[in-house]
This record gives C-alpha cells, sequence and structure tokens, in this order.
C-alpha cells in the first residue's frame, strides 16, 4: 500500500488505488471442494487483487486452507490464508508461518479466531496484536499483514474506546492494512477512519463487504458477530418471508448502494464474503464497473 497517499477530509479516506478482494473458506467435503472451483472460475474473470481463505483451529482445517490457497494461486490469483493464534502455540505458529514462506505465501489474514470447541486452553496468545507482533519476530517484514477491523465495535470490547485502542495496538505491532466487519452503515466505517485517523492510526481500512442471500442466515451470522442490521433492512428482509428471489434482489439493491456510497467517498476497496458463492458477488461487482 502506498505511503504517499494525502490525507483526505473529513468522513473520506486515503486515496490509492483500489483493491477489490474475496474471501472463500476451506471446504469440508469433496461436493463442496468441487463447488468452490467452479465458483472461483466465475469470479476469475473479474479480476481480484487477490484472495483470503479462512483458517480454522483444528488442523484438518488449517491443512484445508493451505490446499485451498495453493490451487488459487495455480489459477493464476494471487492469494493469502487466513491465520489465527487462539488455541496455538508459538511453536505451531511457528511451523504454519514457516510452511507459508515456503511455498512463498507473502501475504496474510492475522486474526485472533474463536476459542475450539470443546476446549478451555487459549494456548500462548490472548490477542490479535501479539500474533502480528510474533509474525513480524518470526518472518519481518516477508509478509504483508491484514487485520481485522470493526466499525460497529467487536462484540466482545468493553467500549467502543477500547475497540479502537485493540485496534491500534494491532497496527503498532506491525499490521499494513486492515479488512473490516461487514456492515450495512456507511456512516458507522467513515467515523471509525477519522476515529484511526485521530490516533494517528493511517493504513488502508479495506470494507468487507456481505452479499445477501437469505435473510435467516444473514442473521444468524450479525448476532454471531455483532453487525447490525438497520431496523429498516431488516423489516424488508421479514416481509419478504419464503421469497428468495425478492430477498437477493433487495439484497442486491442494498449492498450495492453500499458500496457505490464507500467507493465514492474514497474506501481503498472492498472485500466481498463470497460464502463460496460467485453470483450475488459477481452482480454487485458488474453494476459497480469494478475493474
Amino acid at each position: 500500500m502506498s505511503d504517499d497517499a494525502t490525507r483526505p477530509r473529513t468522513g473520506e479516506v486515503p486515496t490509492t488505488r483500489r483493491a477489490y478482494s474475496l474471501e472463500f473458506f476451506p471446504p469440508r467435503t469433496p461436493e463442496g471442494v468441487e463447488k468452490l472451483r467452479a465458483a472461483r472460475r466465475q469470479l476469475a474473470q473479474l479480476g481480484p487483487a487477490f484472495c483470503s481463505v479462512t483458517f480454522g483451529a483444528g488442523g484438518s482445517t488449517r491443512e484445508g486452507t493451505l490446499e485451498t490457497v495453493l490451487e488459487i494461486r495455480a489459477e493464476g490469483v494471487p492469494a493469502a490464508p487466513h491465520i489465527s493464534c487462539i488455541g496455538s502455540t508459538r511453536a505451531s505458529l511457528e511451523e504454519v508461518l514457516a510452511q507459508y514462506r515456503g511455498h512463498g505465501i507473502r501475504h496474510l489474514v492475522a486474526l485472533r479466531g474463536d476459542m475450539p470447541s470443546g476446549t478451555f486452553d487459549a494456548g500462548e496468545f490472548r490477542h490479535a496484536n501479539e500474533l502480528v507482533a510474533f509474525i513480524r519476530e518470526v518472518s519481518g517484514d516477508w509478509f504483508h499483514i491484514d487485520v481485522a477491523a470493526y466499525p460497529e465495535m467487536h462484540p466482545q470490547a468493553g467500549s467502543p474506546q477500547a475497540d479502537l485502542a485493540n485496534f491500534k495496538r494491532k497496527v503498532d505491532a506491525g499490521a499494513n492494512s486492515a479488512i473490516t466487519q461487514y456492515f450495512f452503515n456507511a456512516d458507522a466505517y467513515f467515523r471509525f477512519v477519522d476515529d484511526c485517523d485521530a490516533m494517528g492510526v493511517r493504513i488502508p481500512i479495506v470494507p468487507g463487504i456481505m452479499p445477501i442471500a437469505s435473510a435467516s442466515k444473514l442473521g444468524r451470522f450479525s448476532d454471531a458477530c455483532g453487525a447490525e442490521i438497520p431496523r429498516w433492512i431488516r423489516r424488508r428482509l421479514e416481509g419478504y418471508g419464503d421469497d428468495v428471489a425478492s430477498v437477493r434482489a433487495f439484497g442486491l439493491d442494498v449492498v450495492t448502494d453500499l458500496c457505490a456510497k464507500l467507493i465514492a467517498r474514497g474506501a481503498p476497496g472492498l472485500h466481498f464474503y463470497t460464502l463460496n458463492q460467485a453470483s450475488l458477488t459477481t452482480t454487485i461487482w458488474q453494476r459497480l464497473g469494478l475493474s
């Protein structure tokens, strides 16, 4: 990311070359693997800057992350594995980092992660800033490190001020850029960027974008991650009931309008949470004329 971007007016973000990217999760079944390959073939035509792949706490999921990353790279698209630290030791993470370096991977998304089910041992790390610092300690500047940002506050943060302080610690530890949790209120994002600017945090903060495919799934995801669904959106979705076509059409309009506002006010890119599906992200991307 460029360091020579001029600081914007209040309510805007630095202007750099925008990057549009995608997120996938490693499939757990052979059928899921084939479906993801088909979705990637369609989405690759959009020319994403990179694709990130989520990273679970279990060994099999970690292996799936690497396998998916290597497949994406073989298809000619840059890929960034997620790496999380909860439940991990320094030795286990050092092994993962060495494996990634050995494959020539240069981009990571570093997260605290959720506690693995059935265990109460958090491992040797408690917070994402500790993970970022460890990556820098072990690997220097080899990796470009993205971290998470929460415009509507992390659900476990004590206050917005505490959440901002946590974010700054990740940046101070060596993060290069950030990807936000998804949101539907552009003002929350721009206020977060302004608050970061006031603290001297000036890394690119890329909005995370969630296409709306299902009202019930969106509700579950949002309850789990603390993302707010504005009342007017929630009520419209409830009104459509089981009318999937209307839910998707409305969702496309809402999310496309949100993305247009973010781009118009200088967001440095967009990161789409595809849920391993191609159609909605492709439609939004094409409506916006992204490249």
